[in-house]
């Protein structure tokens, strides 16, 4: 596997960074050096905004069927390189080959797919008595994306931002730059027209904020922490631009007293360990009625102690939790699993440092800690690594107002066998997306937070409706 970290794409072309500068690359799973990435500098920035700023005016009118024929393109380049992808995540960020196989990759897949059969039936422009009212492209889109689901997240801004007409500088995590640069190779062999699509790698601090304040940016599209979400609200501020905002999130998970508990608890153990726990809709709160929590932490314990065995080698397609991408990430886990000890928090299962074995790469003992209050620190900050807390609640109010008494809203989870039950508690979550009884994501539904975990929604229709601008034009139909 070969890709072009140390050049950036702008313009239709391979081209050297204007500096020298460059970060290495750490294999999370053995701390070595894999490689190294380019980090940009303001010059590097403004050649690719300038190319996609001067390929706006033919790609904004391009056709929807040339649109369309571009999709099938890229759907076609992408699974040729589909192994490529995987070995990329897997090296750069840590996921188990076989989630990096089943699911990391296929949701670039996914999210192309997705709005390649949106577009085909989307309409751009309706008559409202004599007014046409129109749907046009933004414009020139900075998309800033970060490492713990790399293709899903760039993919689901450059999928709709193609097919609306948008031009687009995109600066993925610098944690993440393999994958981003087979995608780049990929959207080249696809036949993206010069200037439509441009790669710049490169810091958050330095290039995010950079493109955040550029004038000749119509919109930024970032995925990423609240607190980072912040500064790029504030960076964007001065020009007025249009800002998308994907954070963080501390979602809860509604057991209601009629659940099926085994299956239930160790459904949602499994999904907060999943991707080393580095998925902002993880249900990392578990609310369960008070009188089940003897049977509850029953289960958890024995889910736990297991889940300890799954840790190892990511690149080994046993293997069930792989590393954490990075040092930074793996410190600020121990600290927060030593602050809920600290606070006092029972410590069920897992705890500080590595697994037994693993003394090599950022892996992260999984944990869950029980006898939580939703005031801890644990309950309220998002951890993004393998770690539960379990909360008890009186009754359904009370798990209500417990899984809303959060700074976040991204996600919520029920799980319950009264189906209108289960609904009602739903319509009360003050969160973007509710899950029910275990259902999986819809790649056609609207995916995004209330409060402090953005604004704007992502995947499907809505996802391309971000990129567009509305126009009425008045007198366009006769009376």
């Amino acid at each position: 596997m070969q890709a072009k970290t140390t050049e950036f794409y702008i313009n239709g072309e391979w081209v050297k960074p204007g500096t020298s500068h460059t970060r290495k690359l750490i294999n999370p799973a053995t701390e070595a050096v894999s490689g190294e990435v380019a980090m940009g500098e303001s010059a590097d920035v403004d050649a690719a905004i300038a190319a996609a700023k001067a390929a706006f005016p033919s790609w904004s009118v391009s056709p929807v069927e040339d649109r369309i024929a571009l999709l099938e393109r890229i759907i076609g380049c992408y699974k040729k390189r589909y192994a490529d992808i995987v070995q990329a995540i897997t090296l750069e960020m840590g996921a188990p080959v076989s989630l990096s196989q089943s699911a990391q990759a296929a949701m670039g897949v996914g999210h192309f797919s997705a709005t390649l059969e949106i577009l085909k039936s989307f309409e751009f422009s309706h008559q409202q008595g004599t007014t046409e009212i129109r749907k046009e492209p933004i414009g020139v889109v900075g998309l800033i994306t970060p490492w713990n689901w790399p293709m899903n997240q760039v993919v689901c801004k450059v999928a709709p931002a193609l097919a609306a007409g948008c031009t687009i500088v995109l600066k993925p995590s610098q944690d993440a730059s393999l994958s981003a640069a087979i995608l780049a190779e990929v959207l080249h062999e696809a036949g993206v027209p010069a200037g439509v699509f441009n790669l710049v790698q490169g810091s958050g601090s330095k290039i995010g904020d950079y493109m955040s304040r550029h004038p000749d940016i119509d919109m930024i599209s970032f995925t990423g922490s609240t607190q980072a979400g912040a500064e790029v609200s504030k960076a964007a501020a001065d020009t007025v631009k249009r800002v998308a905002l994907e954070l963080g999130g501390k979602s809860a998970n509604i057991i209601l007293d009629d659940a099926d508990m085994t299956k239930a608890v160790t459904n949602g153990i499994k999904a907060v360990f999943a991707n080393s726990g580095q998925t902002c809709t993880a249900p990392t709160r578990m609310l369960v009625p008070n009188s089940k929590m003897a049977e509850v932490v029953a289960i958890a314990k024995a889910v736990g102690e297991a889940s300890q065995h799954a840790v190892g080698d990511p690149t080994n397609d046993k293997t069930g939790i792989g590393p954490v991408a990075h040092q930074r990430q793996f410190e600020k886990i121990q600290a927060m699993i030593a602050q809920g000890i600290e606070e006092g928090a029972t410590l069920l299962c897992g705890g500080t440092g590595k697994p037994e074995g693993l003394t090599q790469g950022f892996y992260v003992k999984p944990t869950i800690f029980t006898d939580v209050t939703n005031d801890m620190t644990i309950a309220r900050e998002e951890i993004f690594g393998p770690v539960l807390v379990i909360i008890g609640y009186r009754d359904d109010s009370d798990a209500v107002a417990i899984a809303n008494d959060s700074p976040y809203g991204l996600s919520g989870y029920v799980s319950g066998s009264d189906t209108d039950r289960v609904r009602r508690v739903a319509s009360q979550m003050r969160t973007g997306m509710v899950h029910l009884n275990g259902a999986q994501p819809d790649l056609h539904a609207p995916f995004g937070g209330y409060k402090q975990s953005g604004n704007g929604r992502e995947w499907g229709e809505h996802g391309l409706q971000d990129f567009l601008e509305i126009k009425s034009v008045l007198g366009w139909y006769k009376s």
